[in-house]
């Protein structure tokens, strides 16, 4: 289950956005949507219509999930905060856990990295058009294909969807207790269209400062950094792409299935032997 407040100020876009979010996690572990149930916390004020179209934005995207919702709940709440409870199925044999990386693993990215920023210069009105919907679509898209493509292939042997935590976070995680090193190479990770640009104007969500806080004895940044990559690589996700580890005898393959069921797939770096930092970013 996961919920959260309005990213966007359209209900439809933001239902979109929550129930993509909430989806995510039984994609990460190789697993299919089934049953899905509305969460839903709003004030006695908020119009009946708004309400209408952010359960509208969830059940398109359960039905591209192709789940169902079954139900939900609604509470009294000062700040609207939307998302689902998710059931899903996995065979037992292809489960994918966050922890199980192997040396000489690569990593490959499915979405681009940027949207903490970008919603905190919408919030201001900065982003143009182009801007926006490049944001909106990338919050909005399901995992689901990034998954049903790689399901069945071997070589992949951990997952785990990019979210709050940042890039940085969530590599870290993946490490868990094998002593082993995820390598990020900061030049090729993918961002959205401006958020470069917003990032080094300081539009960077307090969220972003936790994790750089949180982080700062686990990962080795290079010192040459650009200020504004190192921010986006803290930048907390919204609905955010999966990161997988996989064979690099496979990675070719992998990518190949992914490129066709995603916009921008990325190999941004790869696993290596123990060192100082848990994560190193090159």
């Amino acid at each position: 289950m996961d919920i959260f407040p309005p990213a966007v100020d359209d209900a439809y876009e933001y239902g979109q956005i929550a129930a993509a979010n909430s989806l995510s996690d039984v994609w990460a572990m190789g697993g299919e949507a089934r049953l899905c149930m509305n969460i839903l916390m709003f004030p006695e004020h908020l119009p009946f219509e708004t309400v209408q179209a952010i359960l509208r934005g969830g059940y398109d995207k359960v039905a591209e999930a192709e789940a169902i919702v079954v139900g939900g709940h609604t509470i009294k709440d000062d700040i609207p905060k939307y998302g689902l409870c998710v059931s899903g199925v996995v065979h037992p044999d292809r489960i994918l856990r966050n922890n199980s990386i192997q040396k000489g693993d690569v990593l490959i990215l499915t979405k681009p990295l940027g949207t903490g920023v970008l919603t905190n210069a919408d919030r201001g009105g900065l982003l143009s058009d182009s801007e926006h919907k490049a944001m909106v679509d990338c919050m909005a898209a399901l995992n689901k294909y990034a998954a049903d493509a790689v399901r069945n292939l071997d070589g992949v042997h951990a997952c785990t969807d990019v979210t709050g935590f940042s890039l940085l976070g969530h590599s870290y995680e993946m490490c868990g207790e094998s002593g082993l090193t995820v390598i990020i190479d900061s030049s090729r990770v993918p961002l959205l269209p401006g958020a470069d640009s917003y990032a080094s104007m300081g539009l960077v969500p307090a969220v972003a400062y936790q994790n750089m806080n949180h982080l700062k004895d686990k990962v080795a940044l290079p010192k040459d950094l650009p200020s504004h990559v190192h921010d986006l690589l803290f930048d907390p996700q919204t609905s955010g792409g999966l990161l997988y580890s996989v064979a690099s005898q496979e990675a070719g393959r992998i990518m190949e299935a992914l490129q066709k069921a995603c916009q921008s797939p990325a190999v941004i770096g790869h696993v290596d032997g123990p060192s100082a930092h848990p994560v190193m970013v090159i």
